[in-house]
């Protein structure tokens, strides 16, 4: 073994740096080859920075800057002058882009007042008409943020209010109905009775202007007379009155300036304790407002009886409001941040969400990567606080919604779905924004989180249906059914050739931007580049046995984008597996690669070849006796058998389809139709093998429902994962 390739293996065992041949990476401000195009992000056109559109619908409350110029340019952007309108709007985007960066938290409209003055000192005037034209074309105004540490909570309070301001709305609608109706309900009482029928009365309702036209006293004698007696129930007029004092002065919702109505109450929170306190200290007035919109509906109805509802309604909410009658009122939300959540407080979360209550609880998370507690140097990926969102998804009834922030956009119909939802939701959001964590923009950080699988994104809704197919959301995530997604990476070797490969995003590539974990790395000089180094995709493919002779390494590049090869220790490697594990959890859980499937598909695919052996044994016995060989003169026509055309000899490097045997099960041509196509006879056969991947080639293969697709070998050398599914493929050769 060479003294450099000692050197490498010596530090993926130990993590020590004990030769001159390799080189610390602290100061070498790295970052992982994949972010070498994402310097600046100002200068990119992208999901952020997002606007909170003011007043607007829920599914309005939220839009991407871009999304709003692009829908503004749909229409401004229209003759022969569209041209010079887009490219003016995308100008003034771009400025109030590198404004909204600032953080300043401006609205809309004041960093356009800001970019189109700074854009206009050096412009014409056909850009203050494609200014005027695309403004013309935007109806919308709101707080402009960026993805920064403070989004998760302004997005989530954002879209919670525009949730709840749909809500009371409903909710106030059907309190001022029931008041007016029982209001009216006592004013006809009021003149049925002695006082409503009396002259003075009378001629109030009747005006001024008729004062000699009628004897108001007479007028009473006769009504007094001819109306029946007033048989409106004392115990009725006052239970009504009661019910409007409550309908009136509750605080759950703003009144309709109503008289004798309180401060409506706060139900934005910091703490899940202080959400619950506020909860059970409001409880009973929650039961009195829910008991007397019950009891207004059965008396509007003119179906209220004493004798059979008194008793009822006497204990009314002993066993708490059922999902319907809550669900009407405000839901609480609680901001919290796991850096800040003690033991009391974790207790306090789980009581909210195992108890069926409407709150929603954003728990934030800043920094996923934890020095292991055990003092052994290692890392872990935040799971203790990761743990929560599972712990949710257990109690079955609670809505699950983890992701990053920079992913907040994309989520947003199932964020709303989640604070629509009328139980308990934990919305679990990583914001990236750790000031330890490198020198990187949040954006960037949680970005990385998500693709590498430290931190996936991963919804879970009850109310989506009864299994967990219909529950369970993975999508989210790029190329869900890989281990890892895999990226084109193109760069200029030292010849100034254009090289181009796959590269795999792993959890290493994550922490290898986190300064914490520099002496996880060493950087390999270029003149020690040598055959030992293998990508972390490889060196997780199997496990170590022995010796190893080859270490696993991640491309990243300097301040310069010139690219490096730094190698990493067994630590990181081992935490990358506890990592990929975790995923593939969640894989099965979303369906995919599930080993339930897998076990079932097999069996029957034994049964299937049981039942076909068995047929083919019973037709062997009762086959007639062989008929008399034909002269060798008789003709081919004339012979009784007809012989099924043997399948030519194959080379076992080649990839092929024993065609004959296809049963059309769709599965090859649904991983790759471009690879994979039916014949005349609705038979697979490999029409383009350069169409696809050798992985896509073994998953056929391991997805055909009767075995004959044959992988052979891998046609590009640089696949990524190769020796895996070498392995994966020996079983099909």
């Amino acid at each position: 073994m060479q003294a450099e390739t000692q050197a490498q293996v010596a530090f993926y065992l130990t993590g020590q740096r004990a030769s001159a041949q390799l080189d610390a990476v602290d100061a070498l401000g790295l970052r992982p080859a994949l972010f070498a195009g994402y310097r600046n992000l100002s200068e990119l056109r992208y999901d952020f920075p997002l606007v909170l559109v003011d007043g607007g619908g829920a599914d309005k409350a939220v839009q991407s800057l871009s999304g709003i110029f692009d829908n503004a340019l749909a229409s401004a952007a229209r003759g022969t002058d569209g041209e010079r309108v887009r490219k003016h709007a995308l100008r003034i985007e771009q400025e109030i882009r590198t404004l909204g960066a600032a953080g300043t938290g401006a609205t809309f409209s004041a960093l356009w007042t800001k970019a189109t003055a700074t854009l206009g000192k050096s412009a014409d005037k056909s850009f203050e008409d494609s200014a005027r034209r695309t403004l013309a074309a935007i109806k919308v105004d709101g707080a402009v943020v960026d993805c920064d540490g403070a989004l998760p909570a302004r997005l989530l309070q954002h879209a919670w209010a525009a949730v709840q301001r749909q809500k009371a709305q409903g909710f106030r609608k059907n309190l001022d109905r029931l008041a007016l109706k029982l209001s009216d309900i006592l004013k006809a009482d009021h003149e049925r009775s002695a006082a409503g029928r009396s002259a003075k009365n009378l001629q109030a309702a009747v005006g001024i202007g008729f004062d000699g036209a009628f004897d108001f006293d007479a007028m009473s004698r006769v009504l007094a007379k001819a109306l029946p007696k007033d048989a409106f129930p004392e115990s009725r007029r006052k239970r009504i009155n009661e019910l409007l004092a409550t309908l009136n002065s509750q605080q759950f919702i703003p009144a309709s300036g109503k008289a004798g109505a309180g401060k409506p109450y706060s139900f934005l929170f910091t703490s899940c304790a202080e959400a619950l306190s506020a909860f059970r200290q409001r409880s009973t007035k929650l039961m009195a407002l829910a008991k007397a919109i019950a009891m207004a509906e059965l008396e509007i109805a003119g179906q209220y009886s004493e004798a059979r509802h008194d008793a009822l309604f006497a204990q009314f909410g002993a066993n708490g409001l059922d999902p319907q009658e809550l669900a009407q009122f405000p839901d609480y939300l609680v901001c919290a941040n796991a850096a800040k959540m003690d033991a009391v407080e974790q207790a306090q979360l789980m009581e909210i969400l195992s108890s069926g209550l409407p709150i929603k609880v954003l728990l934030q998370l800043d920094d996923i990567l934890e020095v292991s507690a055990h003092g052994d140097g290692g890392l872990t990926t935040g799971l203790s606080s990761q743990k929560i969102a599972s712990m949710a998804m257990g109690l079955n009834e609670v809505y699950v919604l983890q992701t990053s922030s920079s992913n907040l956009l994309r989520s947003r119909d199932r964020l709303w779905r989640g604070l629509a939802y009328r139980g308990p939701a934990l919305f679990s959001v990583f914001s990236g924004a750790s000031a330890k964590a490198s020198d990187l923009p949040p954006y960037l950080v949680a970005a990385a989180a998500m693709e590498s699988r430290a931190f996936p994104a991963f919804s879970y809704d009850p109310s989506a249906g009864p299994n967990w197919a219909t529950r369970f959301y993975l999508d989210a995530n790029s190329q869900v059914d890989q281990d890892w997604p895999v990226q084109s990476f193109s760069y200029e070797d030292e010849l100034h050739q254009r090289v181009s490969e796959n590269l795999a995003f792993t959890l290493v590539d994550f922490v290898a931007s986190d300064r914490r974990y520099a002496a996880h790395l060493a950087r390999v000089p270029r003149a020690l580049w040598n055959g030992s180094l293998i990508t972390v995709s490889e060196g997780l493919a199997s496990e170590r046995k022995g010796l190893p002779d080859k270490v696993p390494s991640v491309a990243m590049v300097d301040a310069d984008n010139v690219l490096q090869k730094v190698i990493v220790d067994e630590r990181l490697i081992r935490e990358a597996r506890r990592c990929l594990e975790a995923w593939h959890s969640l894989q099965e859980l979303g369906g995919v690669h599930n080993s339930h499937a897998k076990k079932l598909l097999a069996r029957e695919k034994r049964a299937w070849e049981d039942s076909m052996e068995q047929a083919a044994q019973a037709l062997a016995v009762s086959a007639p006796a062989p008929a008399p060989a034909a002269s060798p003169a008789a003709p081919a026509a004339a012979a009784s058998a007809v012989v099924a055309e043997a399948e030519p000899e194959r080379s076992p490097d080649e990839a092929y389809i024993e065609t004959a045997r296809c049963s059309t099960c769709n599965e090859c041509t649904t991983i790759n139709g471009k690879m994979f196509a039916y014949d005349k006879n609705q038979q697979a056969r490999i029409v383009d093998i350069n169409a696809g991947s050798y992985a896509q080639l073994v998953e056929a293969a391991e997805s055909c429902q009767v075995s004959v697709i044959h992988p052979g070998k891998p046609r590009n050398p640089k696949e990524a994962g190769l020796e895996e599914l070498i392995k994966r493929a020996e079983a099909f050769q």
